[in-house]
């Protein structure tokens, strides 16, 4: 199975399946000498997973990752540094009315037809639990990056959204409450929204937008790697991701060259910023943001017609605990694979020019 690594030289591998012993990635390229918070790292796990509120999945994962290498008395060696998340709360009895069954919309027919067999306990390598591993990598990685911040946040949960620029938003208020939405009023509206559509066994979609400050001149890598075509694949790898738009985005077809053009300041900044903070596939030192759309969950506790490995439309309905709305706990997910594409990149660049 090929596709299970990402990066160029901060690079990450992940294994394992939701409903088996355990998951885990490898890192390699992180440098030598990197002192690292391991509270820190384990903070940004729990932001990620499940049970933390009753707008979430209530599978109760303590998701407590074990370093296996590559860290030494809590200073990176420059090997590479393996890690294991348990998992400790699987219900794979949950998942036995599917064994024969394809669900809607999920991997499971596309697994079975590519390798021939799949494992239907929670999706197994499908899932999105393996973006756990993820998070742990991108926390690393936001601690090699220091200075550079990362912000992402609820900014949509169907048709309710922040209509307010990101500049105008408290990004110390996106851990006020459960939906991660920097805006209390709309978050309130979030939330009871997702607890609706909950009560009525169906699910919702939504999007998140990310913003990253400090990101210096240079991080991008023309013709074909270039930085937002990079945050591009990163986002879209994440499962549930439909959609990816940087600084303007589609709304920049609608606009005139006179009126998108960012035009410079005499320091080399520049007095808009619809190039969202990248230019020619290279960073330009302002504010990187974009957007990620999400899908509903496609689990939904509603009866639906659906194929079968033999040929047949039969009926299924959806059990077991999911989440109503995935876009909360995407939040840490997106930052950290914004972080690996910017460390990674960050570590390219100093190869660029003596």
């Amino acid at each position: 199975m090929a596709g299970n690594s990402f990066g160029n030289l901060f690079k990450l591998t992940t294994f394992g399946e939701s409903h088996g012993t355990a998951i885990g990635g490898i890192i390699d390229g992180c440098p030598a000498g990197l002192e690292l918070d391991l509270n820190a790292i384990q903070r940004e796990l729990n932001r990620r997973k499940p049970g933390q509120s009753e707008i979430v999945t209530q599978r109760k994962e303590p998701d407590t990752v074990a370093f296996l290498s590559g860290i030494f008395e809590g200073i990176t060696t420059g090997t590479p540094i393996g890690f294991t998340i348990e998992n400790a709360n699987q219900k794979s009895k949950d998942y036995s009315h599917i064994k024969d069954v394809y669900r809607p919309s999920h991997a499971d027919f596309t697994y079975d037809k590519k390798y021939g067999n799949r494992d239907y306990r929670g999706g197994g390598r499908s899932s999105a639990r393996e973006t756990a591993c993820r998070v742990v990598a991108g926390a690393i990685a936001k601690q090699l990056l220091k200075n550079i911040k990362i912000h992402a946040f609820t900014s949509s949960v169907g048709k309710i959204y922040i209509d307010k620029p990101y500049q105008d938003l408290d990004f110390s208020k996106i851990e006020s409450n459960a939906v991660r939405c920097p805006d209390g009023a709309i978050a309130e509206k979030m939330i009871s929204h997702i607890k609706d559509i909950k009560k009525q066994g169906d699910t919702i979609g939504g999007t998140v937008t990310c913003v990253l400050q400090n990101v210096p001149i240079g991080l991008g890598e023309p013709v074909f790697d270039k930085l937002h075509a990079e945050l591009g694949k990163a986002m879209l790898s994440i499962n549930a991701v439909k959609g990816f738009e940087y600084g303007s985005g589609f709304c920049g077809v609608q606009m005139k060259g006179s009126e998108h053009n960012d035009l410079f300041n005499a320091d080399g900044t520049t007095k808009t910023n619809l190039s969202g903070g990248i230019q020619g596939g290279i960073s330009n030192g302002m504010d990187i943001y974009f957007r990620v759309a999400f899908k509903p969950v496609a689990t939904i506790m509603q009866k639906q017609n659906t194929l079968d490995n033999q040929g047949n439309i039969v009926e299924m309905q959806g059990r077991g605990r999911h989440d109503p709305c995935v876009v909360p706990r995407a939040v840490p997910i997106v930052e950290a694979m914004a972080a690996l594409v910017i460390a990674d990149y960050y570590l390219m660049n100093k190869t660029t020019k003596l």
